[in-house]
């Protein structure tokens, strides 16, 4: 029951953060960059300061060149990635279908693994791959063959989303079970924020003025807290509860964006749209359940051997 409770709250709290992303970016004049790097540098300070108060060491990874180089490339290629094509994707759409887009990434691990391995996929991943293509179709398109609900922008940032986020969960294994990951992950956003603030020199910019506003400056805060906060929750729930658990739970996240974008923006789904969520939720479930399940057949079968 802690570990439901825990992502559920979690992935409540990052769908929350897509809306609060969206009015800010539509209603305050703050840039995609500029946003992004405040949200990725204090959220990496805040993880960063967590550990360090709880007495763990967050300096000796530095003292390694194989592992710093690591962590300078999940920063910048998966932190930075993931968070800037996000977004981007929300700027460019909303935040029900960038939150939606993500969940293209089982799809691109699958391709990974199978390229990799130079192998075909198995059976349960094809349909569970066509099954979440059919979903987004009816997303995008409401079923009409003629109608584009997105821009042609916002579907290449979501594929983005997508992509990185595939890489975002692929890349960092290794580092995380060596340093925890916290570590990696706080030192990563801490990383992805000051590249970003470098490249588009965020310190010269005229925009921060706009921070001068209280319910913008408040706005930030709550995104970048209750990311952090998020993060945290679904971490430790990962104790207590299963992967696939997780993987189930966190569909809160879309559906929080959702309902919250419903109320706030007054944005609606149409008929076959929403089917098209309910389709796309239920196919990269049901990849996560039946990759659970073949795994446990395979341990199970060089167990007896």
């Amino acid at each position: 029951m802690k570990g439901i409770v825990m992502i559920i709250s979690g992935a409540m709290l990052w769908g929350a953060t897509g809306p609060m992303m969206e009015w800010v970016l539509s209603h305050s004049g703050l840039t995609v960059p500029f946003m992004l790097t405040i949200r990725l540098f204090f959220a990496g300070l805040l993880l960063l300061a967590y550990l360090i108060v709880t007495k763990k060491d967050v300096l000796t990874i530095w003292k390694y060149p194989v592992w710093w180089k690591k962590l300078i490339t999940f920063g910048v290629l998966g932190v930075l990635g993931v968070q800037y094509t996000f977004v981007a994707a929300i700027n460019a759409s909303s935040a029900v279908l960038a939150t939606l887009l993500q969940f293209l990434a089982p799809i691109f691990v699958v391709l990974f693994v199978s390229f990799s391995n130079k192998m075909l996929p198995p059976k349960y991943q094809v349909f569970g791959i066509l099954g979440t293509l059919v979903g987004l179709f009816l997303l995008l398109t409401n079923a009409s063959m003629a109608n584009l609900l997105v821009s042609k922008e916002a579907l290449a940032w979501g594929v983005g989303v997508g992509i990185t986020f595939a890489f975002y969960t692929l890349y960092p294994g290794i580092l995380m079970k060596e340093w925890g990951v916290l570590l990696v992950i706080g030192w990563g956003m801490l990383i992805g924020g000051v590249i970003l603030g470098i490249a588009t020199n965020v310190l010269g910019s005229n925009l921060w003025y706009i921070l001068l506003d209280p319910v913008v400056a408040g706005m930030l805060v709550g995104i970048i807290f209750f990311g952090t906060i998020a993060f945290v929750l679904f971490l430790g729930s990962m104790k207590y509860i299963s992967p696939v658990e997780t993987s189930i739970l966190s569909s809160m996240e879309p559906l929080t964006a959702m309902v919250i974008s419903v109320f706030w923006f007054g944005e609606t789904l149409a008929l076959w749209q929403a089917i098209g969520v309910v389709v796309m939720l239920v196919c990269v479930t049901w990849l996560s359940i039946e990759g659970n399940r073949q795994q446990k057949v395979k341990d199970k079968d060089v167990d007896s051997r």
